[in-house]
């Protein structure tokens, strides 16, 4: 388990990009009860009020911030709108799967823009200030597709191969400033976005011979949020039941 924020110093905040639904709710709802007050980041105003709602019935402290991360004015208004951040867990995102001939122009740049751009220009808006205060963190959310070759999951999986070579990148450029930068890898997860069916298919690739709950990729990200964390930094954790160490 994660340790409490220390109560003798500001309660630390955390943004969370994609929030509302899934992997991204799932960390959101565990960093709240970690302490954090979390910044639910998502397009859909009724998920996200729905989101706050159950970290505040819980005990926890949440608002909602609304924005299209394909848009870079959204970008900035999110980064503005948040404030000083402790800890950002870039998470939103969606995919995309089928035959690499039947990808269309318009929704493989949609696929960069919101996998790759969003974070790169959102951690370009936060992470200075971070610098500043000479402390934060800084959580990408790759996949294990961005890893191994997957059948018509070339683009899907060069977005997530981004994450990871990002999160390196940047783990030299602010690590020696204070600022910890990591990425996760989940294997299939079982999630609201995903067929249920494949994605079960899918674990059975696996050496646990099962797909995750999101809340197991939740624990993992709450734990590179914590001080617990505190010596790693430009590191890619495998969360994907050894489905990549095959």
């Amino acid at each position: 388990m994660s340790p409490q924020p220390d109560p003798d110093l500001q309660t630390p905040v955390a943004l969370v990009t994609g929030a509302t639904s899934g992997i991204g709710r799932a960390i959101a709802l565990k960093l709240a009860s970690d302490g954090f007050d979390v910044i639910v980041h998502g397009r859909d105003a009724s998920r996200g009020k729905e989101t706050v709602k159950e970290i505040e019935s819980k005990g926890g402290c949440a608002r909602f911030v609304p924005a299209d991360l394909t848009l870079p004015a959204d970008i900035a208004r999110l980064a503005a709108d948040a404030g000083p951040v402790d800890v950002l867990v870039n998470n939103a995102g969606f995919s995309w799967f089928g035959p690499t001939a039947n990808l269309d122009v318009a929704t493989f740049d949609s696929l960069f823009a919101s996998n790759v751009r969003s974070a790169y220009f959102l951690v370009a808006a936060i992470a200075p200030k971070m610098v500043e205060r000479r402390s934060g963190c800084i959580i990408n959310l790759g996949s294990m597709a961005g890893q191994i070759g997957l059948a018509g999951g070339a683009a899907y999986g060069a977005t997530k191969a981004a994450q990871a070579a990002m999160a390196r990148a940047w783990a030299v450029e602010f690590s020696p400033s204070g600022v910890r930068v990591n990425a996760v890898a989940p294997g299939p997860v079982f999630t609201g976005g995903a067929a249920p069916d494949r994605t079960e298919k899918l674990g059975t690739t696996t050496l646990l011979n099962r797909a995750a709950q999101a809340e197991e990729i939740a624990e993992v990200v709450a734990f590179l949020a914590s001080r617990k964390a505190g010596y790693i930094t430009g590191a890619t954790i495998a969360i994907d039941g050894g489905r990549t160490a095959t």
